[in-house]
């Protein structure tokens, strides 16, 4: 990485242009230390999603000024995920403890200018670079514990992705469990999710630290993404639990009615993000 100068649009710079670089902090004399590459970020993971409606006026509360609920109000997703990822160099692909880890989150249905979006009040990952990347995005990624069931082509250890197969997530935040959710596939199909098909719109928000007051205004933005591919979906009955004891908000997102489950294959290309609003 170099001292000073840029990687695509994004800049690798030290404080005032000298001293330590680094796309990220830490910053060091060569820049290797960051927590962070600069993107492009590329991704392969296997997800069990359910879709589900929550109540439309707790979901509305989480949706920021510039965002409205949108043709389907109330359309909720919760999505889990075993992540494989590298930088453009691949080099993170040498370190599976580096380049590997599981995530959840919830997508809710809604619309920026009337083009269909997904937002994510929540996310949880079991790593801590993929949880700076996030806040990089605008994402809320935290830190939980993420298990997942992934499709096995040989031995009676675990489900094939074929009909009535059984796919499992669960995720524990601070030592309890507070989503569970099972997918009985039953058919496949080309088509993908609708909420795991549209851009997701995030906020960068960054807290006040210093004393002079003004600090960075929130800005809508959305994911840039390229070369999205979807396996063959598989599509069933599912279930989802969502404990309401984890804190007020995120209980509100509790299910009303839960829809069906899918399992499948998907990668992307995470090149940045783009301004919708500020």
């Amino acid at each position: 990485m170099p001292r000073t100068g840029t990687d695509g649009q994004h800049t690798v710079v030290g404080p005032g242009g000298a001293g330590p670089v680094g796309y990220s902090l830490p910053l060091s004399p060569t820049g290797r230390s960051a927590m962070l590459t600069p993107p492009p970020w590329h991704f392969s993971g296997e997800v069990v999603m359910v879709d589900y409606r929550v109540d439309p006026e707790a979901a509305r509360r989480f949706l920021p000024p510039g965002l409205e609920p949108g043709a389907d109000p109330g359309a909720a997703a919760a999505v889990f995920a075993t992540w494989q990822w590298c930088s453009q160099d691949r080099a993170e692909l040498t370190d599976p403890g580096h380049c590997q880890f599981g995530e959840f989150l919830i997508l809710l249905s809604c619309e920026f200018e009337g083009r269909p979006m997904a937002r994510c009040p929540y996310a949880w990952v079991d790593q801590a670079v993929p949880m700076m990347r996030g806040w990089v995005q605008g994402m809320p990624k935290q830190l939980g514990v993420v298990h997942q069931s992934r499709p096995v082509t040989v031995g009676r250890a675990g489900s094939r992705l074929a009909p009535g197969g059984r796919f499992d997530g669960a995720l524990s935040v601070r030592g309890r469990r507070v989503v569970e959710a099972s997918v009985t596939v039953e058919r496949s199909t080309d088509r993908p999710p609708a909420l795991h098909d549209v851009p997701l719109a995030h906020t960068l928000v960054f807290p006040e630290w210093t004393s002079s007051g003004g600090g960075p205004r929130p800005r809508l933005v959305a994911s840039q993404v390229s070369d999205v591919e979807f396996s063959r979906i598989w599509t069933g009955s599912a279930d989802l639990k969502i404990f309401q004891d984890l804190e007020e908000d995120f209980g509100t997102l509790a299910p009303l009615e839960i829809g069906e489950g899918h399992v499948f294959s998907y990668g992307e290309t995470l090149h940045g993000g783009r301004l919708l609003s500020d």
